[in-house]
């Protein structure tokens, strides 16, 4: 009978996270290949495009350790999690409104508020049901995956059938479904009454020795320079297809395909981690990322970049597998929402931050060129991840080390 239980919990579990994975990529899903396009319909430049994409980025680097290390230290990630995504919500349909360079980039700044936070709260519940149940990550995150693809594909066609005009409100259809998930999300793990009074709370002074750790920061930068080489991609990948002359719903297809080569990364996670560990999935990541990087600059042909996007599953796929197994066997898990909050800040804060407006600068230059400069920024990740896998040889600790 406790086994059946425990199956039915796992079971519970798994969907109710699978199912918030699927909602906020949607949003994302949307929001990476459609909102530039938006943006430049309500008449932004290419350098004005990257500053409202790359300053909120900057917010992340305060807000999502701090309200990460609040949902620490209130032991509910899923009572935040509801109110970030209500908050996303109420942010976006502001943000329909307005059609000039700096009410866009006021709202986005809240916006940043309220989404920053999502995915490493997210990630610390996923990775607890990894710990706790013997769940296995990569299956409940490959829905967010799929979720990816169905709002890329559709998306596509849905800008050619209205508009540019329609892509904010792809993206608010996201984040409306990412509400109903969020109240669906499992309740936090109750421990027995008689610990609860005992169980130690996070401190500031324990986050503040994690930040210190030589080997967490590098490996911050390895994680950070992985995900920030994706800048130029991520914010004129679409306007620079469309240069190119593909049409929306082959750019969708696009995108797609990126996102289809990291669910079969993540359907069969487990047994790769097991293989390879995460240093070596961060390695592999970033040298990848200086190939594809290196020959998107030569504006290459619509089978080529088909066969470059496969490269994704890697690009991403590899370098965050990686990242969130590092952060998994090394973090204490009183202090995973935080550690994957300073990942996150890092990545999707002072990385992507800077990258994004470097990307806007380099790509209203050199256009499609600006992929060089990713490939700079991928290189510094291989170096970092190279420098922490010599520092585990010579301690002896090995990719599983704790």
């Amino acid at each position: 009978m406790a086994r059946e239980v425990n199956a039915a919990e796992r079971l519970g579990f798994a969907v109710r996270v699978s199912g918030f994975y699927a909602a906020v990529f949607l949003v994302a899903g949307t929001y990476m290949p459609f909102l530039p396009l938006w943006l430049d319909w309500r008449g932004l430049g290419p350098a004005e495009i990257g500053v409202i994409f790359a300053v909120p980025l900057f917010v992340r680097i305060v807000v999502t350790p701090a309200i990460a290390f609040a949902a620490d230290r209130l032991g509910d990630h899923r009572r935040v999690l509801i109110l970030l995504s209500w908050g996303t919500l109420a942010t976006l349909l502001v943000l329909s409104r307005f059609a000039s360079f700096w009410p866009i980039l006021l709202v986005f700044l809240v916006y940043a508020l309220c989404w920053s936070t999502v995915m490493p709260l997210t990630e610390t519940i996923a990775v607890s049901g990894v710990k706790r149940l013997g769940l296995d990550y990569g299956r409940m995150r490959l829905w967010g995956s799929l979720s990816f693809i169905l709002a890329s594909f559709v998306g596509g066609f849905v800008i050619d059938a209205y508009g540019k005009p329609a892509a904010i409100w792809l993206v608010v259809t996201g984040a409306a479904v990412s509400i109903f998930a969020a109240h669906m999300l499992p309740r936090p793990h109750q421990r027995r009454d008689d610990d609860a009074p005992n169980r130690p709370r996070l401190t500031l002074a324990e986050v503040g020795r994690l930040a210190r750790m030589p080997s967490f920061l590098v490996f911050l930068l390895a994680a950070g320079a992985a995900q920030s080489a994706h800048a130029v991609f991520y914010t004129f990948g679409t306007l620079h297809l469309q240069k190119q002359g593909v049409a929306m719903g082959l750019t969708g297809v696009l995108w797609a395909i990126g996102v289809l080569s990291e669910i079969v990364l993540f359907a069969f996670s487990r047994r790769v981690v097991a293989l390879l560990g995460p240093l070596r999935l961060l390695a592999i990541g970033g040298a990848a990322a200086v190939f594809r990087w290196i020959v998107m600059s030569f504006d290459p042909s619509l089978t080529a970049l088909a066969v470059l996007q496969i490269l994704h599953g890697a690009t991403y796929g590899a370098a965050h597998l990686g990242a969130i197994y590092y952060i998994g066997e090394r973090v204490p898990e009183s202090q995973a929402g935080t550690a994957q909050a300073l990942y996150a800040a890092v990545t999707a804060g002072i990385g992507m931050g800077l990258a994004t407006s470097l990307a806007g600068r380099l790509y209203a230059a050199y256009g499609g060129g600006a992929y060089l400069g990713m490939a700079v920024i991928a290189a510094i990740s291989l170096a970092a991840t190279l420098w922490l896998m010599a520092a585990d040889r010579a301690s002896g600790a090995g990719h599983g080390a704790r």
